[in-house]
């Protein structure tokens, strides 16, 4: 393409704004649409721009931005917790890939310095099309998705010193330059890490004090591509500054302003970054060698996806299906390969050919991933996975008072309180993950159905003297409401209502109800007529007359609940009958003085 960056910018967005709506429509996602994208405008394509290397170059500041906006919501704390999943599920997954392909490629004749490199070099996963597929799917937080994550950025350690150690290998003559060099990685990363404790929140309260958002967006760009090419200049990856500037900044007053700055950009330039990934597979070299790229993907994908799976159920610690979704997602090559091979070529290691060939391995892996992981969530979907089974945990006979069903959000309050006033209550969770997360933070619950008669009586039911069903599924806490009625009639029963209908269900029961918004609810209305002028005994006084009608509606459509006529009737008679109430109020207020705005006449 002849024109200018204008006239090309304009093609990057006009080919992005059609292309991802369309694969979005027929479920492909955007990474896809951006990658195929790629391949039309390139140089194997339409031509449309032939320049790949430049826009490449270009394009790695939207995986600088995504691996800033990473940075910032992992604190030093949690990235503490997180030491084990990434040096060792990370470092197992990086060595046995690293072994395997080596082993693979030695057996093809080539040099074993080569084979290290390319063994290496294969063993490292996209971080940006892992974390947007992850993201894409709002996988993040999952199991495998935290592991994943895991995983990747111990891949992105990694990187660091494989591209330190291909010079060495080379030749001897760069092993002084290369020893420096390492030095100067040490020490940027101490300075950063030091200089932007003291700096980086100074600098943003500076800037937060000027309350001008241009500037602050400004120098959000600024902070995120400076320490980015500092950290080039030393010798280490843009993205592992950004990186490194988003855990310094992950505990700050700032972070969620400095998200909602960078998400904007960070999205476009990753998508330019896909492009530009399509746009540098060698479709010339795929068409001229197509067993030769096709046995390499296969076998790429292959020996990924099986270590993936291996190392996600141990130590990942995953079910099977999460492990395989963990190998979906992860077994394509990585961006900084394509760093590897260029470096490894320049020095000699590699042919201009294998160079190529492994270009093109790892950009057709990229590729596919999307289509692949696809067919898999699909493929699971129609096999749904039993639930891993585990053993109920044995509960301790300490007299409690109250039993808690449900460790949620709701019933952790309730828990809290209870621990503050030192009453003994036992806690029961159905879901092991929760009970394992809760136990970590000094929590005692155990790990059981309520629902299960046998569960309740082991733990001292028939001693407690109050039952607080907290669960989150209204089916399940009809369930445990029926049983524990069934088996403790005498008992106090306190539920956790979603809405109405659960709260009639409930009372049919004989439970006492919490709807789990109401309250929260009517508190912020009461503030809403604070603010608009009313007073606040005025406010507090029509907040509580509202309680009061709108619980005597309940229990009166309790009764005709199974009646939808009946039902419709009550609702239309008591809004006629709260608006009387409130008119009432109003008499009240005038006849007692209150002054009126005067007519516009």
């Amino acid at each position: 393409m002849h024109g200018g960056g204008l006239e090309l910018a304009l093609v990057f967005l006009l080919a992005a704004v059609l292309a991802v709506p369309i694969f979005k429509k027929f479920g492909l996602g955007a990474v896809l649409a951006y990658l195929v994208t790629g391949v039309v405008l390139g140089p194997d394509g339409f031509s449309v721009v032939n320049d790949t290397e430049r826009i490449l170059s270009a394009a790695e500041i939207g995986v600088v931005m995504l691996l800033f906006v990473i940075g910032l919501e992992l604190s030093p704390s949690r990235l503490r917790v997180m030491r084990k999943p990434v040096f060792g599920a990370g470092s197992l997954q990086v060595t046995l890939t690293a072994l395997v392909l080596g082993g693979v490629v030695l057996a093809t004749n080539l040099h074993w310095k080569a084979a290290l490199v390319i063994g290496l070099g294969l063993a490292l996963s996209s971080t940006a099309v892992g974390l947007q597929l992850l993201g894409e799917r709002k996988e993040l937080a999952s199991e495998y998705g935290r592991l994943g994550f895991a995983i990747l950025l111990f891949q992105d350690l990694v990187a660091i010193p494989l591209l330190a150690m291909i010079p060495l290998l080379g030749s001897t003559e760069h092993a002084s330059v290369n020893w420096l060099s390492v030095a100067k990685a040490v020490g940027a990363i101490a300075l950063v890490v030091l200089g932007g404790r003291v700096l980086l929140r100074n600098v943003f309260r500076v800037v937060a004090r000027t309350r001008m958002p241009e500037v602050f967006t400004a120098s959000a760009l600024l902070v995120v591509l400076g320490i980015a090419w500092f950290m080039q200049l030393a010798g280490l990856s843009a993205g592992l500054g950004a990186f490194l500037a988003g855990v310094l900044l992950a505990d700050s007053e700032f972070r969620h302003e400095l998200e909602a700055q960078i998400r904007p950009f960070q999205g476009l330039l990753l998508g330019l970054f896909f492009i530009a990934v399509g746009m540098g597979i060698d479709l010339d070299r795929v068409i001229a060698e197509p067993q030769v790229i096709a046995g390499g993907v296969v076998v790429l994908l292959l020996v990924k996806f099986a270590i993936l799976f291996l190392v996600g159920l141990r130590p990942g610690g995953l079910i099977k299906r999460d492990a395989l979704m963990l190998g979906s997602v992860l077994w394509l090559g990585g961006e900084f390969a394509f760093v590897v091979f260029s470096d490894a070529a320049r020095v000699g290691l590699l042919s201009a050919a294998d160079h190529d060939r492994l270009v093109a391995i790892v950009g057709v892996s990229m590729a596919l991933t999307p289509l692949l992981l696809i067919g898999m969530a699909r493929l699971l979907a129609s096999f749904p996975e039993r639930p891993a089974t585990r053993e109920f945990d044995a509960i301790p006979d300490d007299h409690p008072e109250v039993l808690i069903a449900g460790m949620g959000r709701f019933g952790q309050i309730v828990a809290r309180l209870l621990v503050a006033q030192r009453i003994p209550f036992v806690a029961l969770e159905h879901s092991a993950e929760q009970v394992d997360t809760l136990r970590r933070f000094g929590n005692r619950l155990y790990y059981g159905d309520p629902t299960r008669p046998e569960l309740l009586r082991s733990a001292g039911a028939q001693q407690v003297k109050v039952f607080v069903i907290a669960v989150d599924d209204p089916d399940t806490s009809v369930r445990v409401t029926r049983l524990i009625r069934r088996m403790y009639p005498q008992a106090k029963v306190f539920a956790r209502a979603r809405d109405r209908l659960h709260a009639w269900r409930l009372m049919d029961l004989g439970a006492e109800v919490f709807r789990e918004t109401f309250s929260a609810s009517l508190e912020m209305g009461e503030q809403v007529l604070v603010s608009l002028g009313l007073s606040a005994k005025v406010a507090n006084d029509h907040a509580r007359r509202f309680r009061d009608h709108d619980e005597k509606l309940l229990r009166e459509q309790h009764l005709v609940y199974d009646d939808e006529t009946a039902l419709l009737q009550t609702a239309r008679g008591a809004r006629a009958d709260l608006e009387k109430l409130f008119e009432a109020d109003q008499s009240d207020s005038d006849s007692m003085g209150v002054a009126k705005a005067p007519k516009q006449t």
